[in-house]
């Protein structure tokens, strides 16, 4: 798959994508990368660290988090995407589930969409999307973890994603699936999710997680945010050997060399 000027394995490879926050009310690391010069240079420790996608947020979307409005989003993120563009060879991704922001952000020179509602929270996104012939990553959610079945029902509410995304004329090739931990489930689904990452294999498509500082290790280990680097390390081990292509982290080196250590031992 090619992200930006970049291609990417879909198989036996796991890559990073380093996340950046530019909001004020993020649950990991909110206001911290607000001013440009701060983030620019996060961006370049990640770069150094072994960051392969850099992800932009410009709206928390923690429980209980402020909806913004799309201009709100828009002047957030595409100052960032055009500095980011200027100043580093790395394809950027924005995180977003709003059309009009998904627009201005690609026309700010965004290389990829990541969508936590899978497309199915504006139905603008899909034909923006579909129009930029850009990648995106959909994100399973719901709005209550009420599952009949809970691995069969996140595999049909993905299926009906991709169906979404096939009406919309998004090519199939430039998919990627998330599997949302820490969205519409509860703490026991979430850890039931990361242990299937392999089923979601049925769908084709490259996996990513994003378990990074979450709540499911936060409430494992009984530790606040700032503690949750090594429950998270082990969430990467497990995503590489389940075989996902991306995981999303806030701590690039830590990770980077988990994953080298892994598929040291997965492919020698």
């Amino acid at each position: 798959m090619k992200i930006g000027n970049r291609d990417f394995k879909e198989h036996g490879k796991t890559y990073v994508m380093g996340i950046l926050n530019i909001t004020p009310d993020s649950f990991s690391d909110g206001g911290k990368w607000n001013d440009m010069d701060r983030a620019l240079f996060h961006v370049e420790e990640m770069l150094r660290e072994g960051m392969d996608i850099l992800d932009i947020g410009g709206e928390s979307t923690r429980p209980g988090y402020t909806l913004l409005s799309e201009e709100e989003e828009i002047a957030r993120v595409t100052p960032m995407i055009r500095a980011v563009k200027e100043r580093f060879d790395v394809p950027v991704s924005l995180d977003t589930y709003k059309g009009g922001v998904a627009k201005a952000g690609i026309e700010a020179g965004a290389d990829l969409i990541n969508d936590i509602w899978g497309l199915q929270y504006d139905n603008k996104i899909a034909r923006v999307i579909a129009e930029s012939g850009l990648p995106c990553c959909l994100m399973h959610n719901r709005k209550e973890p009420d599952y009949q079945d809970f691995i069969q029902d996140v595999g049909a509410d993905l299926a009906k994603t991709l169906q979404l995304a096939e009406e919309a004329g998004i090519d199939e090739k430039r998919i990627i699936l998330d599997p949302g931990v820490g969205f519409g489930k509860t703490y026991t689904h979430n850890l039931q999710i990361i242990n299937a990452l392999e089923e979601l294999h049925i769908f084709g498509c490259p996996l990513l997680l994003g378990a990074s500082r979450k709540s499911v290790v936060g409430l494992t280990l009984d530790l606040p945010v700032t503690e949750r680097l090594e429950g998270t390390l082990a969430t990467t081990v497990i995503a590489v050997m389940k075989g996902c292509s991306f995981v999303r982290v806030h701590d690039v080196k830590e990770n980077v060399r988990a994953i080298r250590m892994t598929e040291a031992v997965l492919y020698s």
